[in-house]
């Protein structure tokens, strides 16, 4: 009996697989699908988006006055840039608008390069509630020997900044209304 050489093989196999190809190319298919589920009313061209019926809209747009600070953000379009405004002295080392977080790296005022500051600002929800708001102050002071060391903070200085937060974002909405 005669072995069969790898590539005679493999010329055949392709041969056969051109040919039922070609074969297959004049075939005039159509296909149509349901639109819907048996039973369900949601089209299957409808899918529902993790930003909304309306997608993501930066900036605002999009039309929908439904939501009033709402932008296609995960939190209250307001407060979410007064607290930008507001903290935009520090450099922001991250700002997750769909999380609500915004963390500043170190700043040093002028004034005082013997001690430094950070905050983290977190947005809790989409409503413009004095209780939306929660700043976390971080206070640092040079010392010889071990380079930065924490030093205590005045207490009212988070409430200080939400406040200044909650003006700045009921200021921008007056804004928006009043146009």
């Amino acid at each position: 009996m005669r072995q069969r050489t790898p590539w005679v093989v493999a010329a055949t196999v392709a041969l056969f697989t051109g040919s039922l190809l070609v074969g297959c190319s004049g075939a005039n298919v159509e296909s149509e699908y349901p639109d819907r589920r048996r039973g369900d009313a949601t089209p299957y061209n409808q899918r529902d988006s993790i930003f909304g019926p309306g997608g993501l809209a930066l900036g605002g747009g999009g039309g929908q006055e439904d939501v009033p600070g709402g932008t296609g953000i995960g939190v209250n379009g307001f407060l979410w840039r007064a607290s930008l405004d507001t903290v935009s002295f520090m450099p922001v080392t991250s700002a997750d608008p769909f999380g609500g977080v915004i963390i500043t790296d170190w700043y040093s005022p002028p004034e005082a390069p013997d001690e430094r500051f950070k905050m983290n600002v977190y947005i809790l929800g989409r409503a413009l509630r004095a209780d939306g708001v929660r700043v976390a102050v971080f206070r640092q002071v040079a010392d010889t020997r071990a380079g930065w060391r924490d030093a205590p903070l005045a207490d009212e200085t988070g409430t200080e900044i939400e406040n200044a937060i909650l003006t700045k974002a009921r200021q921008l909405r007056a804004d928006v209304l009043s146009n």
